[in-house]
């Protein structure tokens, strides 16, 4: 299996270029089903140890449903599969240019949960347009044990997030095990009280801000993901959130820029328009790198060879 490594502002993405598991036709949501169902062995082995590691994420390239799109892509991570990843589109464009299968400008690129639209500036820098997002619920109020009172908002960016008001502490690299404690008490609190997204869907993102740590940026946030891991960049569907948020309560207006910072410093400049339905499309800039192209070897004989769970 031939894999592409990048990363988007510090965030890992490797992309399963060839040898890939052939999920068929159908919906790239139908095809995700397929991919965990018959073929969840090959996202372990390609994610998790000794291939890969916690904080990797991984996308599968396939035929779109529309010969009009670009390429399809499926998300995966070290604890299942993502409906949407806006630092992983990033990285689908980069690595499809730098094989020459694309040329700088607009590519679309089809996912389970929509099409979204990334126009490549440059080798390294591409703008996402999201899918639409809104805010669900706002000043949603929990009681978590060694954290009490907890309130935020419930907003749809691609993927579901819970969006804190106030962080537990500051957000900081040095800080990162007490933050994700924190985290995975908020989201077991969401679970335990049945709160969650549209039509019942779990949320499985909790994201913390504070105040930027830079004089041109607006905000730093941590955000962590399905699997107990923190996103390295800013998060793009994270940052979608945030802005769906900041639109719903009059404090960002369309076409206004937006600068989210993470907590490793690097950072997204985002901004939003609005469609027909009144929701909000972000769109999110950033850069990518490759960072390597392997190929994977799948031992029958290697006791690991489907990962380490």
């Amino acid at each position: 299996m031939r894999v592409l490594d990048s990363h988007t502002e510090g965030e890992p993405t490797r992309v399963i270029v060839e040898g890939g598991p052939d999920l068929g036709s159908g919906t790239l949501a139908e095809r995700r089903l397929r991919f965990e169902r018959e073929f969840d062995h090959v996202r372990r082995g390609t994610i998790l140890e000794p291939r890969g590691s916690d904080a990797l994420v991984g996308a599968l390239l396939c035929p779109p449903t529309d010969d009009r799109y670009s390429v399809g892509a499926i998300f995966f991570n070290n604890d299942g599969y993502l409906g949407m990843c806006g630092h992983g589109s990033i990285g689908v464009a980069v690595t499809l240019a730098h094989l020459d299968r694309v040329e700088l400008g607009r590519i679309t690129i089809e996912t389970p949960v929509g099409v979204v639209s990334v126009e490549l500036t440059d080798p390294n820098q591409a703008t996402v347009e999201n899918v639409p997002s809104f805010c669900y619920r706002r000043d949603v109020v929990l009681s978590v044990e060694g954290l009490g009172t907890v309130k935020g908002s419930i907003a749809w960016g691609g993927n579901w997030f819970f969006l804190v008001d106030d962080a537990p502490c500051k957000i900081i690299p040095s800080n990162e095990a007490q933050l994700r404690r924190a985290a995975i008490k908020i989201r077991a609190g969401l679970d335990t009280r049945a709160i969650v997204g549209q039509d019942g869907q779990p949320i499985d993102h909790i994201e913390f801000f504070e105040p930027s740590h830079s004089a041109d940026a607006h905000s730093r946030n941590f955000v962590l993901c399905p699997g107990n891991v923190y996103d390295r960049s800013p998060c793009g569907t994270g940052t979608s959130a945030k802005l769906a948020c900041l639109a719903e309560c009059g404090e960002l207006a369309a076409g206004q820029t937006w600068i989210q910072e993470s907590m490793i410093g690097s950072r997204f400049v985002a901004s939003y328009r609005r469609n027909e339905a009144g929701e909000i499309i972000p769109r999110v800039t950033g850069r990518a790198y490759i960072c390597g192209d392997a190929e994977l070897f799948f031992h029958p004989d290697d006791p690991f060879a489907d990962g380490i769970s």
